[in-house]
């Protein structure tokens, strides 16, 4: 779900700001004032969204096949503590149960992933088609249709069949073009008569970055400064050939929309007086986010790619560009293949030039970007190394879309907030501000012109966080993993965004100002802190009982090791 910056990231700021600007993109304007009361268009979509390997847990079961990410967790040192995504949520048990939780945030829309292996083993539709795991989407999409929430779909959102990978390369091989367009066929002919919103790829940036280039993510290769550009090359051939499929062969009759879902943290010129910090930053943006968009929306990569990339190369003596080119036809192609345009977005970074010297065996992602990442360390800081509360960057980042690819339809697909504490308290105030400043900071970009029709808070459940496995929590609903059940708490914020959906927004200062109280009125600290104490983590926990004291021990525990410290003082 979310992609993790190097460790310059870490760098801090204290920073002054002048003021300058860019030719497309208006960079002296950036209003930070103060809260803006009003409400959304009628029929702005409000959801929360999910992915298969980080909540259906069943990994092995009815028939699904190995994927990329099953293959990797198992591998020792590769998951904090090892966690892997056998079990996860169980959400591949819970339809009823957690519709029933969407249905109390009074949701529009769901977001969710298929699991490409488990509807096809090996990846391979002339292998075999496994019927137990079509009928587990059937019925997912069925219980939500029943109970009026729209399903979006989520073609690929990481799990690659394991034997592709084997046998191909995974996304280094253009095969992959192919065997994608024929699962994604599949998935439009079984679910396209329910289904109207379609995403192909999810966040291909983490696929490509952190799969193909630092091998932090499965399938974990270590390709610097090829392996990442050749698998997004493929990824978006693969994407706009399902999207020209679905056009095709199924639009007419089906009536449906097909898009993609793309990262981006926004990122802001340290010095705005500064061209050289200006252009760092858009170089940010464009090898971020235009990585995938400009070609979808333009046809070619963004041309600081092509001149930095291919620079770069012609230094390190080699007679082509690492970056991969499109033909005039692949161009054509792939040009307008994007019916709406998922945004996935969590934080901002400050952006200055810094230059990277070229050399054999040197290149990577990252040094062919000439830029360094600082964060300010007076933004909120909830505890995940990467993730830093800055909402006024969610507004600019809208705004840059709009401006790049000529106001294209908008959803939001991921935007939230985890934490990573041992004791985890389900009176969530910082994501309760989160969401309210965030979302607040959508509306004024909306207001600005912006195409944003829907919203999706990530995540409805605490899941899998990829290679930081379990000690990362996004949900609105805290899930008991050491319990064999998995079972669900409501947080704080869960009352409070059920309150920006039941009110389409903030509709008078008076009313929001209660909202907070009211929603932290429902969790109490005293009896529901709930703890990821790792000496409990080995116990199957009985959660009427143990769960309300856990945090309780921890205290009693500190206490008497505390007066056992005095007495041997005294």
């Amino acid at each position: 779900m979310y992609q993790r910056v190097p460790s310059l990231a870490c760098h801090v700021l204290v920073l002054v700001l002048c003021l300058s600007a860019a030719e497309d993109f208006d960079w002296t304007k950036n209003d930070r004032g103060s809260f803006y009361y009003g409400t959304f268009p009628a029929g702005f979509s409000w959801g929360a969204g999910s992915s298969a390997y980080q909540t259906e847990g069943a990994w092995d079961q009815d028939g699904k096949g190995l994927s990329i990410w099953d293959v990797f967790s198992h591998k020792k040192g590769k998951i904090l503590q090892n966690d892997t995504g056998d079990s996860s949520c169980q959400g591949y048990y819970k339809i009823k149960e957690d519709i029933s939780l969407m249905k109390e945030l009074k949701l529009a829309h769901y977001l969710f992933s298929i699991s490409w292996p488990r509807i096809m083993p090996t990846g391979i539709k002339s292998d075999h088609v496994n019927e137990k795991g079509i009928n587990y989407y059937d019925e997912l999409i069925d219980n939500l249709l029943e109970n009026k929430i729209t399903p979006i779909v989520t073609l690929y959102h990481w799990d690659l069949p394991q034997v592709l990978q084997e046998k191909y390369g995974g996304w280094q091989n253009i095969s992959m073009v192919n065997y994608f367009n024929e699962f994604s066929n599949l998935c439009f002919e079984r679910f396209g008569n329910r289904v109207k919103y379609w995403i192909t790829l999810n966040n291909p940036w983490s696929v490509a970055v952190e799969g193909y280039e630092t091998g932090e993510h499965a399938p974990g290769l270590k390709l610097r400064g090829t392996g990442a550009y050749r698998a997004a090359h493929h990824m978006i051939k693969a994407h706009a050939k399902v999207w020209h499929t679905y056009d095709t062969k199924w639009r007419g009759k089906q009536k449906g929309l097909v898009g993609i879902s793309l990262s981006g943290d926004w990122g802001e010129p340290v010095d705005i007086s500064n061209q050289k910090d200006i252009e760092a930053a858009e170089r940010y943006l464009q090898f971020y986010m235009g990585w995938f968009a400009t070609p979808i929306f333009h046809g070619d990569y963004p041309q600081v790619m092509k001149d930095f990339i291919g620079r770069k190369s012609a230094q390190q003596g080699l007679g082509t560009s690492r970056l991969p080119s499109f033909s005039s036809q692949e161009k054509s192609y792939v040009k307008g293949t994007c019916d709406f345009l998922g945004i996935g977005h969590f934080t901002t970074r400050y952006i200055t030039q810094k230059n990277y010297q070229s050399g054999r065996g040197s290149s990577s992602y990252f040094t062919d970007r000439d830029l360094a990442e600082l964060v300010d360390p007076r933004w909120p800081d909830p505890g995940s190394e990467w993730l830093y509360s800055v909402p006024w960057g969610f507004r600019r980042l809208l705004n840059f879309v709009k401006a790049q690819y000529r106001n294209p339809m908008i959803y939001v697909t991921e935007n939230g907030v985890s934490e990573k504490i041992r004791c985890t308290e389900l009176c969530d105030d910082w994501r309760i501000q989160y969401y309210k400043d965030y979302t607040n900071e959508m509306l004024k970009a909306i207001k600005d012109g912006v195409n944003v029709r829907g919203y999706t808070a990530w995540s409805l459940l605490d899941k899998f966080e990829w290679d930081e496995g379990y000690s990362e929590r996004f949900g609105l609903y805290y899930v008991d993993f050491r319990n064999k059940n998995k079972p669900r708490y409501p947080k704080a914020s869960v009352q409070y965004y059920k309150r920006i959906v039941g009110s389409n927004g903030f509709p008078n200062q008076r009313e929001v100002e209660t909202w907070k109280r009211k929603a932290t009125e429902t969790c109490s600290s005293s009896n529901q802190l709930l703890a990821a104490d790792p000496l409990t983590s080995h116990m199957e926990m009985v959660t009427e009982v143990v769960v309300p004291t856990v945090c309780t021990l921890c205290i009693l525990l500190s206490a008497v090791f505390l007066m056992f410290l005095l007495r041997r003082h005294n």
